[in-house]
């Protein structure tokens, strides 16, 4: 098997053009892959589609393409404190299709899977089911897009609503390991949407932090096979090493002698 291994970043998106969709990996700021959304930034693509579980954080991760106004719509679960995407949203300068986030997961996942479209009791009765949410307002607070109704089917008593799988363009993912081949291990908790955002992408990149020979990782550890990831990218160890901590919880060492409950 040839390597998947590409050289720069700049090289692995190259051919991301104007208008692409791409799912990107990553929640909040674990597990971003924040130097191929660099890449990208610096080659200038633009009117971009961007299926991710948030857009960014503390002016990182797709917060810079958001930020350059680089991003056209966005298909998400959460806008949490990125005030720059809410204030795109609220202009109407940015089309966001906002869903249950187990949804969005599932929708990766079967796109990937080749799987068209699936039934789920999640969000049945509300707007995710009845249409009506807003996709992008028109400046002065009305809704110039709405979200479209969906079908909906009884099974054994229990209606759910119909949703479509997702597929992309590219996918844009960030690895602990991953060998030549294209085979990738996650670590812990930035394992999150990385594999599924994987699996929907027709051309997915990976930035892995360590590179490994083919044979060394032990195949019951590979969280994602190489059928699903067509370039490699191997991080500096500096960029391997820069991970940014979005809140502080640790709290302050007790004095000598107390304890803590």
């Amino acid at each position: 098997m040839r390597s998947k291994v590409v050289a720069t970043a700049a090289q692995a998106v190259a051919d991301v053009a104007d208008g692409a969709s791409l799912a990107v990996g990553g929640f909040g700021l674990s597990g971003v892959p924040n130097v191929l959304i660099q890449a990208v930034h610096e080659a200038g693509a633009s009117g971009l589609s961007v299926v991710s579980n948030n857009c960014g954080a503390m002016d990182s991760g797709l917060a810079v393409l958001l930020a350059a106004g680089r991003i056209a719509r966005v298909t998400g679960s959460y806008i949490g404190a990125n005030k720059e995407f809410a204030r795109q949203y609220l202009s109407g300068e940015l089309e966001v299709e906002l869903i249950p986030q187990g949804t969005l997961a599932e929708r990766l996942r079967a796109g990937g899977a080749g799987i068209p479209a699936f039934y789920t009791p999640a969000g049945v009765g509300t707007q995710v089911a009845d249409g009506g949410l807003p996709w992008r307002y028109d400046g002065t607070g009305g809704v110039a897009l709405a979200s479209p109704p969906k079908e909906v089917r009884e099974f054994d008593g229990t209606e759910y609503v119909l949703e479509r799988g997702i597929r992309t363009d590219f996918a844009l993912v960030r690895a602990w390991k991953g060998d030549r081949h294209g085979n990738l291990v996650f670590n812990k908790s930035a394992r999150n949407f990385n594999p599924l955002a994987a699996m929907a992408g027709r051309v997915t990149v990976a930035e892995v932090e360590e590179l490994v020979e083919p044979g060394v990782l032990d195949p019951d550890a590979v969280h994602l096979p190489g059928v699903f990831v067509q370039r490699v990218v191997a991080l500096t160890p500096e960029q391997a090493a820069e991970k940014m901590i979005e809140r502080r919880t640790v709290s302050a060492p007790s004095a000598r002698g107390t304890v803590s409950l």
